[in-house]
Formats: C-alpha cells, structure tokens, sequence
C-alpha cells in the first residue's frame, strides 16, 4: 500500500477546527554540517507543512510558516530563544505558545524542550521526529498505529507497579533496572487534541518506557546495577552500573576512551535516564535511533526530566553539556537482549525470551 502522509496526520494529530499547526526544522551551523539526510529532512519538512495546510483548508485549522532555527548540536538541549519564521525573527515561546500542536524534524532532538512547553500549556502537544527520514514512510511509518498502541498498553501494564526490571544481554552481561516509585509512560503514535497523560511522542513511535529511580529519596538509593554492553563495530566498551550511574567505562580502544572523556565532561552525563520497549513492528534496523529504538530494548543516559525523572537541565554543568542517549539492543542490533523479566508484586513477568517478545 502507498504511504499516504494526509491520512497519517488525521490517524495520529486528528487536527480540530481552530487549531493552529506548527512545523519546524533545524539548520546547519558551522559547528554543525549539512548532510544528505539533513537536507531530505528538510524537504520533507516542507512537504509535512504543505499536508497540514492541504488538510487544514478542509478541516477549518490553521498552519503556520515553516519555523527554523540553527542547530543546536546537541540531543536533549534548549532551543535557542530566536527562531525563523517568513525570514522574520520571532520569540520561540511566542511561536509555540500560540500554537496548539508543533512537529518538530530535526537533525538533533529537540524531545525535552518540547517537554517543558507542553507542561507549560495545557492545549499544546508536539511530535518530535529526530532523524526521521523519508525512507521511514515505507516502514515504521506506514505502520498501524491501532495495534502499536495496543503492544504499548500491554506493556504499560506489565510495567505498572513492578519494583524492577532485569535484563540478560546476548553477549552474557547482566543489569537490574530500579523500577521502583516510578510509572511508565507510552509513546503509542496517537497524538490528538485533549490527549491525557503526556502530551507528546516521537515520530515513528512506538514504545513503552519509563525512567529507573534515580535515588532522589533521601536515605532510599536506587538499585540500579551491573553491566550495561555497548559495541561500536568490532569494539565492545562495557558499562559498569552502580546506584542508576554509570561508574566505569571499561574498554581499552578508541571508542572506550571517547566514552570515558564524554562522561569526564560533565557528571549528570552519568544518569541512567530511560529503560524501554520498542514495539512497532514496521520498525527496522539501520542504526537511525529514531526508529531502531522502536523495534525492541533500549536505554539511555542523561536527561531525564522529559521522561518523568529528576534529572534535568539544572543537574547538568552547562545547558551545552545537556544530552540525553538512547542505546538500542533491538534484532539487527550487533548486541541484543536475550531475556528481559520484569519483576512485579503478582511474580515476575517475561517480556522477552531467547531474544523474542513473548507478551504479544
């Protein structure tokens, strides 16, 4: 079947009358180059702007000039203060604040800052799609959002109430996930006016998450522990986890030290921010975070205010040490998770057995 971008945004937006559409982009700086699939973004952005004006001309809303901004480099950053619209300078909270719904197609994500102003206002949502690409129209874009809403209530509830999460690594490393006083969120790729709960989700979506007790209870540390594998190509770098942070980086080639130097920057950099489940099933591999996350485990380090945890801006050194980094073990991945259980008042609970989700 043809990807039909018109009929994604009424099954994920469903834009009411009145409403005001905003659709942004970031730009390329001198600190941070075009590439070819920035450039795609870019156009693509263009081509979601015009569907909405397509769309609100028949449904009585309104689309606003496209919205640009220079990059900000960084994952998880602030957006910067200025923004572009029609060549005009404008105030990024005025252009957010009188719109209702924002899609965001950005080289760099812009998910927490995005965060922040949904709290801000009530009758505001945003879809931020960080490295999305056109490719994804024909894979987890084109997939149905019905039945991936479904998954992520059933793990929703799986994870609901559970006091930990454990987790098995196909190349033998173990890390028990602190679940404890903490609930989980769904990214379920259904966006409309009114939604309750979180107002906003990325673009492919897809998934259940939630962030691991971060130990903010004076005289309760988080349980977090173990090893947590990584491998860039033919090097494996391994985490060691202790109290929700990352306390060593052990690995002796390039990609270990480059580890051990990003988390020397600034110590916040340490938090283990996001555990999940990626449960579109149109989602592929291809080493785009943005989707691969959506086709199995992951877990990130950083920021995690955004996701319903502690750690925010104000626990980094500088707003330019900010990031938020999602690391994914999904199939196709070169290290996956054998077993994933979760552990719950009523017993535990296998989500993922000998690499494959068993609760579906």
């Amino acid at each position: 079947m043809a990807f039909d971008l018109t009929r994604l945004l009424i099954d994920v937006f469903d834009p009411q009358p009145g409403e005001t559409v905003v659709v942004a982009c970031d730009q390329p700086t001198e600190a941070s180059p075009d590439n070819p699939a920035w450039q795609e973004r870019r156009q693509m952005a263009q081509e979601w702007r015009q569907a909405f004006a397509k769309l609100g001309a028949k449904r009585g809303f309104t689309t606003r000039p496209l919205l640009t901004f220079g990059a900000t480099g960084i994952n998880g950053a602030e957006l910067p203060r200025l923004v572009v619209m029609e060549k005009q300078p404008v105030d990024i909270e005025e252009a957010l604040l009188s719109s209702s719904l924002a899609c965001f197609m950005t080289e760099y994500s812009a998910t927490a800052a995005l965060d922040s102003f949904c709290r801000r206002k009530e009758d505001f949502r945003a879809a931020s799609c960080p490295g999305i690409e056109k490719r994804m129209e024909q894979s987890s874009l084109s997939a149905d959002y019905q039945e991936v809403a479904r998954r992520c209530r059933i793990l929703d509830e799986i994870l609901s109430g559970a006091s930990r999460l454990e987790a098995r690594f196909s190349t033998g490393e173990r890390c028990s996930f602190d679940l404890r006083f903490r609930k989980p969120e769904v990214d379920d790729g259904l966006l409309p006016r009114g939604k309750k709960g979180d107002r906003i989700i990325n673009l492919p979506s897809g998934e259940t998450f939630v962030v691991p007790y971060e130990g903010e209870k004076a005289g309760t540390p988080s349980l977090t522990a173990g090893e947590l594998p990584v491998r860039f190509g033919q090097e494996k770098v391994v985490l060691k986890v202790a109290g929700n942070r990352i306390e060593e980086v052990v690995g002796s080639g390039p990609e270990g030290a480059r580890m051990r130097e990003q988390f020397a920057v600034d110590p916040a950099r340490r938090n283990i921010a996001e555990v999940a489940f990626g449960c579109n099933d149109w989602a592929v591999v291809t080493g785009n975070v943005l989707e691969d996350e959506k086709a199995g485990f992951h877990w990130a380090y950083g920021r995690s205010d955004h996701l319903g945890g502690v750690t925010g801006v104000k626990s980094f050194l500088r707003p330019e040490t900010v990031v938020h980094q999602d690391i994914v073990y999904a199939k196709g991945n070169p290290i996956q998770v054998a077993e994933a259980t979760v552990v719950r008042p009523d017993g535990p609970k296998a989500v993922i057995r000998d690499g494959a989700y068993v609760v579906f």
